[in-house]
C-alpha cells in the first residue's frame, strides 16, 4: 500500500471511530477493525466488529443508514480533497480469528 493510501486509511479509521462513538446508542460495542481504500480514493470499505454478535445486523443497518452523515462528518474533520464513497462491512476475518482462538483455548 502506498504511503498516501495508508495515511488516508488511518484518517478514515480515526474519523469513523469518533463518528460511531458519538452516534452509537450504546446497546452494542462497534469497533473499526480495518479500512480499505481504492487506489483512486473513490471508494472505501470500513470493516467493523460488533459485540454482542447478535446485534451485528442492526449495527450494520444503522451504519449503512448513517453513511451520508459520516461522509459529511468526514468532510468537516479532514482536509482531504477527494472524499470517497464509504461502505460498512462486517469483518469476517476478525470473526474467524476469534473462533480459532476459542477452539485453541479449549484444547
Amino acid at each position: 500500500m502506498s504511503e498516501r493510501l495508508d495515511k488516508v486509511s488511518k484518517l478514515i479509521k480515526k474519523n469513523a471511530g469518533d463518528f460511531i462513538s458519538q452516534q452509537n446508542n450504546k446497546t452494542s460495542l462497534i469497533s473499526i477493525t480495518r479500512v480499505d481504500v481504492s487506489k483512486d480514493l473513490k471508494n472505501s470499505n470500513i470493516y467493523i466488529s460488533v459485540f454482542p454478535e447478535k446485534s451485528e445486523e442492526s449495527a450494520l443497518n444503522f451504519l449503512k443508514r448513517k453513511r451520508k452523515d459520516f461522509r459529511d462528518f468526514f468532510k468537516a474533520n479532514s482536509k482531504i480533497r477527494i472524499v470517497p464513497f464509504f461502505d460498512f462491512v462486517v469483518d469476517a476475518g476478525e470473526k474467524n480469528r476469534i473462533l480459532v482462538e476459542e477452539i485453541l483455548r479449549k484444547k
